[in-house]
């Protein structure tokens, strides 16, 4: 009796209350995304072709027929989305690593205590960031244009610049047909007969095209002054300690950024590697404004083929299929990242508790 006094006193009602709390964020969470989720689900399952209610009883329901098409059905659908897939894997490969690398470059410059003007730096190089996308994508349509300030600049050199929005040639093609390697008008069999899930392996080797490479520079140059924060965020907190010992320990400044700097910067590397990743296998409003997929298909990907499929072509199952798929995909590949940015050094909990006391001790 006297327990269940105590745990109906004043702290009994503690898990109530904090229910009651939380109960609106819950209510909206559920509304506004768990049930559009679910109803995206349901659609994807389903040959809803956007005409009345999807829950409708003759909206026929075709199973996992929007998937398999994605995969294992030769046709249109799966071609556009392996092409998808192909041109936003050059893209990831391309875009993450150069905005890690000039963020963490930016951080450490406008970081330095000898900067003059280090406030007026750190907004120059974040105001990209800020700017709408869409407003900075249709500045680039008129730098790489035809006649834009590109070009003109390259004739300055004597060097004629390409029709960047109208080159689907593959940089790695080019690349090879510069050295010599391979004709672009006859390619090698080897690689044309062979293929994997609809495209050939000469396909699948193309490289980013001239107009993805545009949009690689645009993305870099917009995203990196974000990851910038979270880098100086970083450094800012890395002890003064540490680098005043590895300057009396004799070590220069790669020494001290590669066995000081980089190993306390790990878990910025892995977020900012992380929301990059998620970030550009995202990508559409670039390529709405400035491609739409072309040319040739070489500036499609995932979630615009999601959108014209949906909304263009009025097919919202293979629209909704398509995304839970890049949903999939986005998930899988961060924690294989995670897995490989793990801490090795680390001694697994469970393997610490099988050691003996006097080896741990040790």
């Amino acid at each position: 009796m006297f327990g269940s006094r105590r745990r109906g006193g004043i702290r009994g009602n503690e898990a109530v209350a904090g229910w009651l709390f939380v109960a609106p964020v819950v209510v909206i969470l559920g509304l506004f995304l768990l049930l559009p989720i679910l109803m995206a689900l349901w659609v994807s399952l389903s040959g809803w072709n956007g005409q009345g209610s999807p829950f409708r009883a003759d909206v026929p329901f075709v199973g996992a027929d929007n998937y398999t098409r994605l995969f294992t059905q030769d046709g249109l659908a799966r071609e556009n989305f392996m092409t998808s897939i192909r041109n936003n894997a050059y893209y990831v490969l391309l875009v993450v690593p150069a905005q890690t690398v000039l963020a963490l470059g930016l951080a450490l410059v406008v970081n330095r205590r000898v900067l003059r003007g280090r406030s007026f730096f750190r907004t120059a190089f974040y105001f990209p960031s800020v700017t709408s996308s869409v407003a900075i994508s249709v500045m680039f349509l008129f730098l790489f244009a035809n006649t834009g300030a590109v070009n003109s600049l390259l004739s300055m050199f004597g060097l004629d610049g390409p029709q960047w929005f109208s080159d689907p040639r593959g940089l790695l093609h080019l690349s090879l047909s510069g050295l010599g390697l391979v004709d672009l008008a006859h390619p090698p069999a080897a690689l044309t007969d062979g293929g994997l899930l609809g495209l050939s392996w000469w396909e699948w080797l193309a490289g980013p095209s001239v107009a993805m490479s545009t949009i690689i520079i645009l993305v870099v140059w917009t995203t990196s002054g974000t990851f910038m924060l979270m880098f100086l965020a970083a450094l800012q907190d890395v002890p003064v300690q540490l680098e005043e010992a590895s300057l009396i320990d004799g070590a220069g400044p790669w020494q001290r950024l590669r066995y000081v700097t980089l190993p306390l910067l790990k878990p910025t590397m892995f977020l900012v590697i992380t929301l990059g990743l998620i970030s550009t296998w995202q990508v559409f409003d670039q390529i709405y404004v400035m491609s739409q997929g072309n040319p040739a298909k070489t500036t499609l990907t995932p979630a615009y083929l999601s959108y014209r499929t949906a909304f263009k072509d009025f097919e919202y199952g293979s629209g909704a299929a398509i995304s839970f798929v890049l949903f999939l995909l986005i998930v899988v590949l961060t924690l294989v990242q995670r897995w490989v940015m793990r801490d090795r050094d680390r001694v697994p909990r469970t393997r610490a508790r099988l050691l003996p006391t006097r080896t741990r001790r040790s």
